[in-house]
């Protein structure tokens, strides 16, 4: 069954940017279109018609959003549009030393999507950046078992 992910991007360093070029190449394949975009300048239309969404986020501050991601996030819970028709995965990147915060970009974004009614795929990824392994390829890793888990949750609603 082929499918349709829209990677979105936010960071502050470039570190999410890495991953979600890694992912892509990791998924783009004969049965998996991927398009990638960064959060800058887009609001909560980008999840119009619903689809298949990877939120690709760092951790910034006090466990806010990256600067990029900020229009995205509020414009979700300002415009609060009905988000059923959506289906997503989370890779967050954060830091266990700051456990209080850890990998809260994601783990925002997760929430606010639930909320509105996306449904989830998968555990999210929570990459902690002080346990020495390279954030782009544990996403690689990560991304082969959750698309085919994308795929099964596909053939199982058509």
């Amino acid at each position: 069954m082929d499918v349709d992910l829209t990677i979105l991007v936010g960071t502050m360093t470039g570190t999410a940017q890495l991953v979600a070029q890694e992912l892509e190449l990791t998924l783009d394949d004969e049965h998996t279109r991927v398009q990638t975009k960064l959060m800058d300048a887009l609001d909560a239309g980008v999840f119009d018609g619903g689809g298949l969404f990877l939120v690709c986020t760092s951790t910034y501050g006090q466990g806010d959003v990256p600067d990029n991601a900020k229009a995205l996030y509020e414009s979700l819970q300002t415009a609060r549009p009905d988000l059923s028709g959506v289906r997503y995965g989370i890779v967050a990147l954060g830091d266990r030393t700051y456990a209080e915060t850890f990998c809260n970009g994601g783990k925002r974004f997760d929430a606010i999507l639930a909320e509105l009614g996306a449904k989830r795929i998968g555990e999210p990824m929570l990459h902690d950046a002080s346990a020495g392994t390279l954030p782009e390829e544990v996403a690689a890793e990560w991304a082969g078992p959750w698309i085919a888990r994308c795929r099964e949750t596909s053939m199982l609603a058509a």
